[in-house]
């Protein structure tokens, strides 16, 4: 509004001015006393015109500062905007990188199976991954009783196939029974899962018939006599295992291999060790 204002009075002084110096001009004795008045009259304005105009200039020269200011940081924003998509890519393909690489160091440690890869694309409501489907189904090999790896051991088995996609159930799962042994001693014993105990990252070891023959940090892994699971998967690692009350068994817990918080590539075993029910052991 100030801007306006001084436009408005710079005009109307130059167009005074004007007017004077016209008068002015004239060559006639009698106005020689009008010419040395205007000359009083015209300095000030003069003065007051150039300190108008300095004014407006240097708004306008601010305006362009101001919207070149404007328009770079509308540049700077933009480039900010792609770096941090640029960066967020190249986080999101590290670790889908580390997970691949993990994947294929479980892939090496079972050579001795067939497998597929799979990515994980649904699971049930819970907090878990106790119950997930894969992208992979009966087109790609994939039957029911296939056993499934991911972070570092078990995590499953399949339960339903269709074409393109199959279920699996996890072994942290309340429902799931794992004929399982120690790598140490060979003594056998059932992982079962349970959802409640796994709030701390825990499952269930029980029927362990001799006793002391499980110890504290010892590798469980599945049996030999389990019909359902191949021999030698890793399930986890022994912890807190007592004798229990009636002095003939042990128990105690289990830290599983696998993490069951955010699954998303498996390794599933195209071998099935053996056809039927495949809710038991």
């Amino acid at each position: 509004m100030e801007s306006k204002q001084n436009r408005y009075i710079l005009v109307g002084l130059t167009i005074f001015c004007i007017l004077l110096i016209g008068v002015t001009a004239i060559n006639d004795q009698w106005l020689a006393p009008l010419r040395t008045g205007v000359g009083y009259i015209l300095i000030p304005i003069q003065t007051g015109v150039n300190k108008v105009g300095v004014s407006i200039y240097e708004e306008l020269s601010d305006y362009g500062r101001l919207k070149g200011a404007l328009e770079e940081n509308r540049r700077l924003q933009g480039e900010i905007d792609r770096l941090i998509e640029e960066n967020n890519r190249l986080t999101s393909e590290q670790f889908e990188l580390q997970r691949l690489r993990e994947l294929y160091e479980l892939d090496q440690q079972y050579m001795q199976y067939e497998k597929t890869a799979a990515r994980v694309i649904a699971n049930d409501s819970g907090d878990w991954f106790q119950v997930f489907r894969v992208n992979k189904g009966s087109a790609d090999g994939i039957q029911v009783g296939n056993n499934v790896l991911a972070g570092g051991g078990l995590a499953g088995i399949v339960t339903d196939v269709g074409a393109h996609y199959a279920t699996v159930r996890s072994i942290i799962d309340d429902s799931s029974r794992v004929s399982a042994m120690a790598v140490q001693s060979g003594e056998t014993c059932i992982v079962a899962g349970d959802l409640t105990l796994y709030k701390d990252g825990r499952l269930r070891i029980t029927n362990i018939k001799t006793l002391d023959s499980i110890r504290e940090g010892d590798r469980i892994v599945t049996s030999n006599i389990s019909s359902r699971f191949l021999p030698g998967l890793l399930v986890g690692y022994a912890v807190d295992i007592s004798i229990d009350s009636n002095q003939l068994t042990s128990s105690g817990y289990l830290v599983p291999a696998a993490e069951f918080n955010n699954l998303q590539e498996v390794l599933i075993i195209t071998e099935v060790k053996e056809e039927g029910n495949a809710a038991g052991e």
